[in-house]
């Protein structure tokens, strides 16, 4: 019987979450990261509120666009809530249980993010090289449906990723080297086998970080080859103007975690880089949708100038 076998099962009362402990001028990151926080909570329900509460936009691209500021949203309220609860409390402990929450949360949400990207990548594939087929293949039910399996498989995938960290005896360490309970550092620390909880980490690294980008670049290689077969240039620009805001959201989703792969060559700009990796995005996003799309910025301009007029009538009284 080997050693791993006969070592019970540990679980720590509490984590220590290292964080930016340390660190010169994390004092200025942590507000830092309040701002993002504030501008993800109030630009995303922004987009929520105008989407939902007109029905111009009651369509299958704007249903993405709502499930992208959903999941924007509870990363959010995942993530930063209790980082800052860690840098005002001077605490960086967080219970055992509480930690495989965060965990939960955390990578649910960023999960249901990256398959919504991807699901907008197709929403612009079928609209720019199956226009007429559109309204057949993509309508509000298939985007209901479509969205409720992505919600319902990823609630699986997640919680059997998290509770499988159950088994895990941490018996020589409870100090986890980041801003919060990253998985891919809890796997590595416990002191019996962990070789099912890295198959499962090999599995999601492959449904959310490898396939999402690889689908999306085979939806836009169709893409550019439906713009080269369009005769005007003008023509290829109005096409190509409706992909900017998904292109700008997918750069500001994948590239963060990019770099962080593969450019952190310290412990504190790892967990510096993937805390913004994982902040960034949801703040980026309803700044992108609104910017870059003339609907909604038309009706948050009619909203603001009803909101104003009553005012403007009793002024001139």
């Amino acid at each position: 019987m080997s050693l791993s076998q006969n070592i019970s099962i540990v679980h720590p009362e509490y984590f220590f979450i290292t964080g930016l402990t340390g660190t010169r001028y994390s004092t200025y990151y942590y507000i830092f990261l309040f701002i993002i926080y504030f501008i993800s909570i109030i630009g995303n329900s922004i987009v929520l509120l105008v989407i939902a509460l007109h029905r111009s936009l009651h369509s299958p691209m704007y249903i993405g666009v709502f499930n992208l500021a959903l999941a924007d949203i509870g990363e959010s309220n995942a993530l930063i809530p209790n980082m800052m609860k860690t840098f005002f409390s001077d605490s960086q402990y967080i219970s055992y249980n509480d930690c495989l929450a965060n965990m939960f949360f955390v990578n649910f949400f960023i999960t249901v993010q990256t398959y919504t990207l991807v699901v907008l990548a197709f929403d612009r594939f079928v609209a720019i090289c199956l226009p007429l087929r559109y309204n057949a293949i993509v309508n509000n039910k298939f985007m209901a449906i479509l969205f409720s399996v992505i919600w319902v498989f990823n609630t699986f995938l997640v919680t059997l990723s998290t509770s499988l960290m159950t088994r895990l005896s941490f018996c020589k360490s409870n100090v986890v080297e980041s801003s919060y309970c990253d998985y891919g550092r809890l796997v590595r620390m416990p002191c019996n086998d962990s070789s099912i909880n890295n198959v499962i980490a090999i599995i999601i690294t492959a449904f959310f970080l490898v396939a999402p980008p690889f689908i999306i670049a085979l939806s836009y290689l169709g893409i550019f080859i439906a713009l080269c077969k369009i005769t005007t240039w003008e023509g290829r620009f109005k096409a190509l103007k409706t992909c900017i805001s998904h292109l700008l959201v997918v750069g500001s989703f994948f590239i963060p975690i990019l770099c962080n792969m593969i450019a952190a060559p310290s412990v504190n700009a790892r967990i510096i880089n993937g805390s913004l990796s994982v902040a960034l995005p949801p703040m980026l996003n309803p700044i992108i949708y609104v910017l870059n799309t003339a609907k909604i910025k038309d009706l948050i301009r009619k909203v603001l100038n009803n909101r104003s007029a009553p005012i403007r009538g009793n002024v001139s009284k």
